[in-house]
């Protein structure tokens, strides 16, 4: 599959060739799902935490006696039934990680880059670079290429006027190339990747 390479000027810059391995595959929803749902649970923090009858502050003196007053029996004021009681079976830290084998997290990386190419929303730049490291001057090619939701992947390094200037421009995320992933991926609408970027992701499938 061949696409064309624009500079940031919307200018063209030849065609590059992309593998059909990683490009030209049918997306397959389940994996991707599988995958997504494997990052943002592996995200979370896991610390909520509340406090059971053991850890709340409260006396432990029973609070009447056993017998003679009509009531029901009760021991002390931690159990749940009591406002300022413990908690029954609340959450406690923990890790929300789920498994997901490698090659399948490295097959959904490619059918989502394959669902990208097959709705027409990836765009190749001949290089990512900004020489004065602006803001204004960047959206202002951004806006050439109608790029208004992205994901740009660069090389192995990002050009360091290119981060600054990007960064703080809405809904544009940079990325170095071995940070790229299903879930950055499918959150944008646009997904720019440089040659360099293209010549890394074929050498890590090849």
């Amino acid at each position: 599959m061949k696409a064309a390479v624009k500079t940031l000027d919307a200018e063209s810059a030849g065609e590059v060739e992309l593998s059909d391995a990683i490009f030209g595959l049918e997306p397959r929803k389940d994996l991707i799902h599988r995958m997504v749902r494997y990052q943002l649970l592996k995200r979370m923090a896991g610390t909520h935490h509340v406090q059971d009858r053991s850890e709340v502050t409260v006396t432990g003196k029973k609070m009447y006696r056993q017998k003679g007053t009509g009531n029901a029996r009760h021991g002390d004021k931690s159990v749940p039934q009591w406002r300022g009681g413990g908690k029954v079976f609340g959450p406690k830290p923990r890790s929300h990680a789920i498994d997901l084998p490698k090659k399948v997290r490295a097959l959904a990386l490619k059918h989502a880059l394959s669902a990208k190419a097959k709705a027409g929303e990836i765009v190749v730049l001949d290089r990512a670079v900004s020489s004065d490291g602006k803001t204004k001057g960047l959206r202002e090619r951004f806006g050439k290429l109608a790029l208004t939701n992205a994901l740009i992947i660069d090389g192995s390094e990002i050009e360091p006027s290119f981060a600054l200037a990007a960064r703080n421009i809405p809904n544009i995320d940079v990325l170095p190339v071995q940070g790229i992933n299903v879930y950055d991926i499918l959150r944008r609408k646009s997904l720019v990747l440089t040659k360099a970027a293209v010549e890394a992701l074929e050498a890590r499938f090849k």
